[in-house]
């Protein structure tokens, strides 16, 4: 079987392959992935991407829970106009505001919703609407699976991807609201809830993809990150010109807030702070910076002046680290 989605992973890696070794494969291989999938048709009569291509039957299977298509349109990043003509039908009937969140109903509830609107026109939104979607999707198992599939995780992702905030500021609250937040050693998770919807028909259901990484995923994301990955990579010359930081780790229980070089302003700016308030010395390394003399800068006071003349030397700043956030800047003159 050949999923859309699953496809993706290795168009991307091939891209970037491409890019790393100076080869051209993804330009002989994507032509003819396109054509394939232009000869069945990647959107499926419902609006919704279509879920994978049986060869042996010859035969192409869709797909009715908005999920799948979100986690598609998260990724395919070679063919951005497609998902975001795509984008705004997709979502219809599944996902729906509620005050300043965004909630999402079952499919059974949304594909009545789609098919009223569909045959009839009129506001999804509208109570008659979703009244008679109610009746009809009545009685209806809320997933065709035997489970439910990360729905939440996927369309999270997708709309980090396509449309970003304010709109993935109103899902992430609804995850904030109803998919119990909490913290392990500094990170945060969403935990584990085997109930889809509460009595009020809000999304509840919590699992390890949406609460371990999905959704921390779609935060760390920007808009069209995938996009602009797909279109300019990091190239080996760049990564290796950037400078970094060395010495920090997990183990010492601090936390970066903020690491950013701005190569204009030739900076390092970095914010830590420890996750559990304690005070911890640490000693981060700044490395690989351009030549030049540099003032490090510890709440915006002048503690050191380092000559760096060659992408060898590095520059040590000595911090004492704790539950209030230790800013530090090393800045060129």
């Amino acid at each position: 079987m050949v999923f859309i989605v699953c496809n993706q992973f290795p168009l991307i890696a091939m891209r970037y392959n491409d890019v790393f070794n100076n080869t051209d494969v993804i330009d002989e291989v994507l032509p003819k992935y396109k054509a394939a999938w232009a000869k069945r048709g990647m959107i499926a009569e419902n609006g919704l991407f279509r879920q994978h291509y049986a060869p042996k039957r010859d035969k192409v299977i869709d797909n009715t829970e908005v999920g799948h298509s979100f986690w598609i349109s998260a990724f395919l990043a070679w063919n951005d106009d497609l998902v975001r003509s795509s984008f705004p039908s997709i979502g219809l009937g599944f996902i729906h505001k509620i005050g300043n969140r965004m909630n999402i109903r079952p499919s059974p509830l949304a594909n009545a919703i789609r098919d009223i609107v569909k045959k009839e026109g009129g506001d999804p939104d509208s109570p008659s609407v979703i009244g008679r979607a109610e009746e009809a999707a009545a009685g209806r198992r809320q997933t065709t699976r035997k489970y439910m599939g990360p729905v939440f995780g996927h369309v999270a992702q997708g709309m980090s991807e396509i449309v970003g905030s304010p709109d993935l500021d109103a899902l992430l609250l609804h995850a904030d609201t109803y998919l119990q937040p909490s913290w392990a050693k500094g990170g945060l998770y969403y935990a584990r809830c085997d109930r889809y919807w509460d009595d009020e028909g809000n999304y509840t259901y919590g699992e390890p993809y949406s609460g371990n990484a999905a959704i921390g995923y779609a935060r760390l994301n920007v808009k069209g990150g995938q996009k602009q990955m797909w279109h300019h990579p990091w190239t080996r010359e760049e990564v290796e010109q950037r400078p970094w930081i060395d010495g920090l780790g997990f183990e010492m229980d601090v936390d970066c807030l903020r690491g950013r070089w701005d190569h204009k302003k030739k900076v390092m700016d970095v914010a830590l702070r420890t996750w559990n308030g304690s005070k911890v010395s640490v000693k981060p390394v700044v490395r690989n910076l351009p030549p030049g003399t540099y003032g490090v800068y510890v709440h915006g006071e002048l503690k050191n002046v380092v000559e760096v003349r060659s992408s060898c030397d590095q520059v040590c700043v000595e911090l004492v680290v704790s539950g209030q956030d230790v800013e530090f800047v090393v800045l060129r003159a």
